[in-house]
C-alpha cells in the first residue's frame, strides 16, 4: 500500500511548473534530457506525522460513485522537500537567482493546494562537478494532512492529500 508521497511530490512539480518554474521529481524511472534553462529537481527529504484526532479518525464521506459512506483515517504530516535548482554550467549563476525568486513566489504567493509552507531557505549558488551544472540547493518545508478511506471490508485504500492546515 502507498501512503501518496510520491504523489505529492508530483503535485509539487506540477504546481511549481504550471507557475513558470521547470520542475521534475527526483530519480525518474526513464532517462532524462538536458535543460538549456534552470529547473528544480523536487525530492522528499523528510516525513514527521503525527496523529490527528482520536485513532487518527477523521469521520465518515459519502462516496457517490459508490453510493456508500465510507470513514476518513489520517496524519497531520510535516513534509520537507528539497527544490534544489540547476542551471546550465557556463552561466554565472544570476540565472539561478532568478529561478529562486519565481520558486519563492510560487510558494509563498499560492502554494500547492492543501500545503501550508512553514519554511523556505536555499543555500549559496556552487558548481556541481559531478553534473557539471550550477546548482543551489533549496529546501521547503510544508504542513498538510494525509488522509485514507477504509471501505466496507474495513481494509485502508491509498492515502491522499486532503484539506488545509488551520494553525
Amino acid at each position: 500500500m502507498s501512503v501518496g508521497l510520491e504523489k505529492v511530490s508530483r503535485e509539487l512539480a506540477d504546481h511549481l511548473s504550471r507557475r513558470g518554474v521547470p520542475a521534475v521529481t527526483a530519480f525518474p524511472a526513464a532517462p532524462r534530457r538536458e535543460e538549456a534553462r534552470p529547473v528544480a529537481v523536487v525530492s522528499l527529504r523528510g516525513c514527521r506525522a503525527v496523529s490527528s484526532g482520536f485513532q487518527n479518525y477523521l469521520g465518515e464521506r459519502f462516496q457517490e460513485e459508490t453510493g456508500r459512506w465510507e470513514e476518513r483515517y489520517g496524519h497531520r504530516a510535516e513534509l520537507t522537500f528539497g527544490l534544489d535548482l540547476y542551471a546550465p554550467e557556463r552561466g554565472d549563476g544570476e540565472v539561478l537567482q532568478a529561478a529562486f525568486d519565481a520558486l519563492a513566489g510560487a510558494l509563498l504567493l499560492e502554494g500547492p493546494e492543501g500545503m501550508v509552507l512553514k519554511e523556505l531557505s536555499c543555500g549559496e549558488t556552487v558548481r556541481d562537478g559531478e553534473s557539471r551544472r550550477l546548482k543551489r540547493p533549496v529546501t521547503a518545508v510544508f504542513t498538510l494532512y494525509l488522509s485514507a478511506a477504509v471501505d466496507a471490508g474495513g481494509a485502508f485504500t491509498d492515502f491522499e492529500l486532503r484539506g488545509v492546515v488551520k494553525e
